[in-house]
């Protein structure tokens, strides 16, 4: 246990601190450089994944929350809710990035072409909507939410050393499961469709590029790349969210919650916010440039 607990911290750092690093490489991007058009969901999605791991019960936020005089209560249902919330926008996020990259490399021909303008226009309101939308849903947690009492006689569920799941009704415990069922389903539906798309569009240019001169392959390089990375992104993500999805439903439905399996549930669930920035990273040119820049300028400092 102490071992696996470990893993978890490692896992925690780690992806804080890919995340910390991309979140710095897009503001440096926004402020002196153009930037791409899917970069600003990208930068969204990792100050989420961001939060995420402020709020992942193991590190940052909790430790923060034990040193400030506020009340047990207090510190369970902020915890939980920005974690609930924080959830809820990563799948969001992540379709949107999906949908976003599958118009973007649509050919001119295709009826997708046409919502291609329309996308930067339409981007606030979207941002608006998605955020709305989760705030509003996970607002349920400062409910059922509340500090560990230790008193069996209230059915409550423990779920970390403080806090714990209080029982809420079965029609509303049965209506809450369904909805998250009904988006979860619907976005990772739209999500698997633009990702088959995308893979139709790739095979496509790969047999045209055997066709066309090299310099017609070099310059699409960095979209695919960028397609590539994103399509790596959407299957990992759709099967981490399954799995985390299934063992979260399972522990409230049976009303039960094992340590171990709290430990391993949380695992998976930080498992995409750690590679999703290790990823974009490896796949943005951008990145590389200015990291063998760096380096360079300082193998000549050095000399």
């Amino acid at each position: 246990m102490f071992a696996f607990k470990n893993v978890l911290y490692f896992q925690a750092g780690l992806g804080a601190l890919a995340n910390m690093f991309l979140l710095c490489f897009y503001i440096f991007i926004f402020i002196g450089h153009r930037p791409k058009p899917t970069d600003l969901i990208s930068c969204q999605l990792t100050f989420i994944h961001m939060m995420m791991f402020l709020t992942g019960g193991d590190l940052l936020l909790t430790d923060i929350f034990a040193t400030l005089s506020i009340e047990n209560d207090v510190k369970c249902k902020a915890t939980f809710y920005i974690s609930r919330v924080t959830r809820g926008l990563s799948i969001c996020t992540t379709c949107l990035l999906s949908v976003f990259q599958a118009v973007t490399i649509s050919p001119n021909t295709s009826m997708l072409a046409n919502f291609k303008p329309k996308l930067k226009k339409y981007m606030t309101y979207v941002f608006l909507c998605i955020w709305s939308f989760n705030l509003s849903y996970s607002s349920n947690r400062f409910f059922y939410v509340h500090g560990f009492t230790n008193v069996s006689e209230n059915n409550q569920m423990q779920v970390t050393e403080s806090c714990s799941l209080f029982p809420m009704n079965y029609i509303i415990r049965g209506l809450m499961l369904t909805v998250s069922i009904c988006r979860d389903v619907f976005l990772v539906g739209i999500m698997m469709t633009t990702s088959t798309y995308m893979v139709i569009i790739l095979c496509r240019h790969q047999r045209q590029c055997k066709h066309l001169h090299s310099i017609s392959h070099l310059r699409a390089s960095p979209e695919k790349r960028a397609t590539q990375a994103i399509l790596l992104l959407v299957i990992f993500f759709v099967i981490m969210y399954w799995v985390d999805f299934i063992i979260s439903s399972t522990s409230v439905l049976l009303w039960m919650y094992d340590p171990v399996i709290l430990r391993v549930q949380k695992f998976v669930m930080y498992a995409f916010p750690t590679i999703t920035p290790l990823v974009q990273i490896s796949s943005d040119n951008r990145i590389i440039i200015m990291l063998k820049n760096m380096h360079s300028k300082h193998h000549q400092s050095f000399f």
